[in-house]
């Protein structure tokens, strides 16, 4: 750098006075900051000052700063939750007294569970059941009007509640066999087996397979399934007539659950939601299209 101050010049291509400062030949223009941009500089370094003081803003060692305002967002986040529940208590009270049914048949007490209730699954059950509730592999799609256990409002009710497979006594329990990992069916029953679920639903490629799968499936799974596959509430036992499948309908994934058993585990909401969250949970669910 060549200091040449005190030698200003006028460029000739701008026509403006420069500095006397050059570098490497390039010399630097005398063209300040406008005085407007500096006045809003330094109002903004004194509105700092002025909010350091004020408000919370400096860090220490175990706390910070708390400014003679006596500001804090916490507080303020306690006043806003305190009045948003003040304002839902007397429909929580509502909830509280009234039955699933009658729920059902208020709109004003309907809008607000959906709404309670489509707040809760966010947070508690679209992991498993998925965001929109439409499930996965070994995750019910909550709608259709496919059920398991069920799907009246206090079938619903009582799914969330005690959960299936859970660690609460009165939970529902429907268990499989492993008709292979057991010793109870062949490699080739099993598959013959198969070939009769597929059957039920027009989609088995060897009919004489599953002629001897209809045999072995009356002596063996007709007790939950029911003749003609078309399932069993009150055990858990899905409805195999359907193309509806919890873990899926090809005929590989029917061998896997025939040879190994299926056994997917729901915990038991009670004690980790309150009853009202319960309550506008299983109507949510129920409104969701496949309710009965």
């Amino acid at each position: 750098m060549t200091d040449v101050a005190g030698h200003k010049e006028t460029d000739e291509i701008t026509g403006t006075e420069t500095t006397g400062h050059e570098w490497d030949g390039i010399k630097e223009l005398n063209t300040p900051l406008p005085r407007w941009w500096l006045w809003t500089f330094y109002a903004c370094i004194a509105w700092a000052v002025v909010y350091w003081i004020a408000m919370p803003a400096w860090p220490l060692v175990s706390s910070h700063t708390k400014g003679v305002l006596g500001y804090a967002s916490r507080a303020v986040v306690d006043q806003r939750l305190a009045a948003a529940r003040a304002a839902q208590s007397v429909f929580v009270a509502r909830i509280n007294a009234a039955s699933l049914g009658e729920i059902r048949q208020d709109p004003e007490l309907l809008a607000f569970a959906i709404a309670g209730g489509r707040s809760a699954f966010a947070v508690n059950c679209s992991q498993c059941h998925g965001r929109g509730a439409a499930g996965s592999p070994g995750f019910a799609n909550l709608n259709d009007d496919a059920w398991l256990w069920g799907g009246t409002l206090d079938d619903i009710h009582q799914t969330i509640t005690y959960g299936i497979r859970s660690d609460h006594e009165e939970t529902r329990v429907g268990d499989m066999p492993a008709f292979v990992r057991d010793e109870i069916l062949t490699r080739d029953q099993v598959g013959d087996v198969a070939e009769y679920v597929l059957s039920l639903s027009g989609r088995s490629a060897d009919p004489a397979a599953a002629g001897r799968g209809a045999a072995i499936f009356a002596e063996q799974c007709v007790a939950c399934h029911q003749e003609g596959g078309v399932g069993n509430r009150e055990v858990g036992a899905p409805n195999l007539s359907d193309s509806i499948w919890l873990y899926g309908g090809d005929k590989a994934t029917i061998v896997e659950t025939v040879s190994n058993g299926r056994g997917g585990v729901m915990p038991a909401w009670t004690g980790r939601l309150d009853p009202t969250t319960i309550k506008q949970l299983a109507v949510y669910v129920h409104s969701l299209g496949g309710g009965e």
